[in-house]
């Protein structure tokens, strides 16, 4: 999948002193997600109804 042109955002969960970021990128039909402080590593990629089940299951973590 060609994530070249998608506009990343970070969590809003995520802080700005260098610990833990995650960035998501809504791509048509999917959510891709990354570690901020790896921007070219891996992405998980994933449907919309999974990203929502997965971050309804951390949110009431």
């Amino acid at each position: 999948m060609d994530l070249s042109k998608a506009v990343w955002r970070k969590a809003s969960r995520s802080t700005s002193n260098g610990g833990e970021c995650v960035e998501v990128a809504s791509v048509p039909g999917t959510v891709a997600i990354r570690d901020s402080k790896d921007p070219s590593g891996p992405k998980l990629i994933m449907n919309h109804k999974d990203f929502q089940r997965l971050a309804m299951t951390l949110k009431n973590l």
